[in-house]
């Protein structure tokens, strides 16, 4: 058995799953009306939209099936993911990749499988829907043509939910993504017992970049900021544009201490593009950091409460 190998852009592509907030939620019928019409228009026992986790995948809908998840390294899909063109097994008998899948040899004894990527924005495929069949068989290409129309529809759905947590400027979370995927990283450090750190940002005169500039220059003023962000902080950290000029980054295992330091390095970084005279403008802003060990009484909120008045107060003293 061939274990699949992991895409080249894995962490980007796991972090926009994660974005998505859809992992182990209920069964939605927006999903399972595309699987219940592929396995009748195919005339196959199973049909599945999966998403493609770290070390399993997760099944959003399934029809023929009563497993919600299994492991990634015997998936079909894990090597669907690979490309984004159709991944069609007519017989996985007789494939060596999958002659001894435990899924062919055993239940449900996989013979045929037909997996479409599911391709979101920057060309991140997050997972497949796919058709299975008990015997083998073949696909023509009007037929290939059909099942590339349903997967179409379920990436819309996938994106639909993506516009909802997604800030549209800087693709990175908005307020609701970070509500989002800011309570799970909290649960995360809870269990662990980790401490947490909060940085909420705020750009200085960025009114004055837009009116002496043009919004057109303050946007992308914006986009730069997200992207010193992104390259300055850890892919573990979880970052978001909270509205209009303002930032905040959670940041998992880091004291206060260790927060400032990774701030540092973003001051350092900014510091070294406002050098670049090719820019018209310069970036500055202002931080307030709120730390804590994860106790059950600690919320979001209040670490997001603590850290906006104290990135008030920097901004306070910078007037006076």
């Amino acid at each position: 058995m061939h274990v699949p190998n992991k895409p080249e852009n894995e962490a980007q592509r796991i972090e926009k799953l994660e974005q998505l907030d859809i992992l182990d939620t209920e069964s939605e019928e927006r999903f399972d009306r595309v699987t219940r019409l592929a396995r009748r228009l195919f005339d196959v026992p199973i049909a599945v939209v999966s998403l493609v986790d770290r070390d399993r995948q997760w099944f959003k809908s399934c029809y023929g099936i009563d497993a919600q998840e299994t492991e990634r390294d015997v998936s079909f899909c894990g090597h669907a993911i690979l490309g984004k063109d159709p991944f069609v097994i007519p017989d996985a008998s007789q494939d060596e990749r999958f002659v001894d899948n435990p899924f062919v040899i055993g239940e449900p004894g996989v013979r045929f499988y037909a997996g479409i990527p599911l391709v979101l924005q920057d060309d991140l495929v997050l997972g497949t829907l796919c058709i299975i069949d008990t015997k083998p068989r073949q696909l023509s290409d009007e037929q290939v043509s059909d099942l590339i129309d349903l997967a179409k529809i379920v990436e819309q759905e996938l994106t639909t939910r993506v516009t909802a947590t997604t800030d549209a400027l800087t693709q990175i979370s908005n307020r609701r993504g970070f509500s989002a995927l800011g309570e799970r990283l909290l649960d995360y450090c809870r269990f662990g017992g980790f401490p947490v750190s909060l940085a909420y940002f705020d750009l200085d005169n960025f009114k004055q970049i837009n009116d002496q500039f043009g919004h057109q220059i303050g946007d992308e003023a914006l986009k730069q900021f997200t992207r010193l962000l992104e390259s300055s902080f850890r892919e573990s950290d979880v970052y978001a544009r909270m509205g209009g000029d303002e930032f905040v980054v959670l940041m998992s295992g880091a004291t206060e201490m260790v927060a400032h330091i990774a701030i540092d390095r973003f001051t350092q970084s900014v510091e070294k593009f406002n050098q670049d005279s090719t820019h018209s403008y310069q970036i500055t802003f202002s931080v307030g950091v709120a730390s804590s060990k994860v106790l059950n009484d600690t919320t979001l909120e209040s670490l997001i409460d603590v850290a906006d008045k104290r990135m008030l107060e920097v901004k306070r003293s910078k007037a006076r």
